[in-house]
């Protein structure tokens, strides 16, 4: 008897951008899950994993080429670079965190939750959101490949370059999944399209 096996593709689950705007505008009362949706989003619109935030710095916001903000930090688990220019988004939550009365501005900018308390909270974001999807701090990651740059046709070259990919082939993932939901997306409207052109075309209209 002869035995095949095919390595099992993950799914790289992303949030759409009506999910994003969602949980970035939603008014949240407790603090705790507060700061946890905002260093969320911060990676949303960064890609940062959850180890690189939660010891960004200071001296890791650098004036770049452009005179814009940007993030220079070695990948922690990869150690390759990563130089991500700053978004709005990401610089408004960026300067909520900024603790103006130490002039030296030392230490980690985001406050210090673990991991596994950031995925539980992230439970109750999804929860108070009305996000129906496991929410989880990779997730933001896939997010910012996905719906943030590649679906806003930012090249698949700077995409790969801010996540401190150490291969395009890693980024191609993305790429694809962008384009499976262009495809779904365009299926849909062929078939409302499709059930258009048959009403018109119903005797006596």
């Amino acid at each position: 008897m002869r035995f095949s096996s095919k390595l099992q593709q993950v799914e790289r689950g992303f949030l759409t951008g009506d999910e994003l705007s969602k949980i970035e505008n939603k008014r949240i009362l407790a603090p705790r899950v507060e700061k946890v949706r905002d260093v969320f989003v911060f990676a949303c619109y960064t890609g940062l994993a959850y180890v690189d935030v939660s010891k960004l710095t200071h001296d890791n916001i650098v004036t770049g080429i452009d005179g814009m903000k940007w993030i220079f930090i070695n990948r922690t688990k990869t150690n390759t670079k990563s130089r991500i220019p700053l978004l709005p988004k990401a610089e408004e939550i960026l300067g909520k965190y900024t603790d103006l009365s130490n002039e030296k501005l030392e230490g980690p900018i985001f406050p210090d939750i673990s991991n596994q308390k950031m995925n539980a909270y992230l439970k109750e974001v999804g929860d108070l959101c009305e996000v129906d999807k496991n929410l989880t701090f990779h997730l933001a990651r896939h997010t910012f490949a996905t719906t943030v740059t590649l679906t806003n046709g930012v090249p698949i070259e700077s995409v790969s370059a801010m996540l401190g990919h150490k291969s395009i082939r890693t980024t191609q993932i993305y790429s694809k999944v962008v384009e499976e939901k262009v495809g779904e997306d365009m299926d849909l409207l062929r078939k409302k399209l499709g059930e258009k052109s048959r009403v018109k075309l119903k005797p006596g209209n």
